[in-house]
């Protein structure tokens, strides 16, 4: 019997501002792939894991997401697209101060274009979308429309919900119900690479 082929797309602001916001910071240092091969089916096969994020301005986030991602590329089911931030710095009029402040972009356009194209080239069977955003909402209404056989599974972050994206979704799934889930994807708090480095869990995150 052939596999149903499972390809996800993990929305990484989503899914870490998500994490924020309910207070488990423990999760931050996650194994992405393990996690989303936990919510794979026996008559499924996990093909990749699609992680979009991008880049803070501030070292110390930098540099911690840099540690997270390192970590996760070990996996070759990884692929890691970025967006960018753009400054949205204000002054402010009582004390003429620049109030820094940035916006990630492009994110849920990488999204979109990865899911379309992959269900063009008939790589998966089923998309697994991480997110609760529904800018989303144009691209699955395109894949439906492209091949309505195409099953489209939305796992909602925590704290994050979007009844538009619920409707549009062949089955919807709240991470934050599955918190064993989530700590049995937990990184180690060390992890060796292949040229001996060792990426260590920041002590923020625990």
């Amino acid at each position: 019997m052939t596999k149903q082929r499972v390809i996800f797309y993990i929305d990484g602001f989503n899914f870490y501002f998500g994490l924020k916001e309910k207070k488990w910071k423990q999760f931050y240092w996650i194994d992405f792939v393990k996690l989303c091969d936990l919510f794979t089916r026996p008559h499924q096969e996990l093909i990749e894991v699609n992680y979009f994020t991008a880049i803070p301005k501030e070292k110390g986030k930098k540099y911690r997401l840099d540690l997270l991602l390192t970590a996760n590329k070990q996996n070759p089911l990884l692929n890691i697209y970025f967006g960018k931030y753009l400054d949205k710095s204000k002054i402010c009029y009582n004390c003429q101060r620049i109030l820094k402040d940035y916006e990630e972009k492009q994110t849920d356009v990488n999204i979109a274009v990865k899911m379309i194209r992959n269900v063009v080239l008939e790589r998966n069977d089923i998309s697994v979308l991480v997110s609760a955003d529904s800018d989303l909402i144009p691209s699955i209404d395109f894949i439906r429309e492209y091949d309505p056989n195409h099953k489209i599974f939305v796992y909602f972050p925590p704290n994050r919900y979007s009844f538009d994206l619920k409707n549009r979704a062949n089955n919807t799934i709240k991470l934050e119900y599955h918190q064993q889930r989530l700590q049995n994807s937990v990184l180690p708090d060390e992890i060796i690479l292949q040229n001996g480095y060792v990426v260590k869990r920041p002590d923020k995150w625990r």
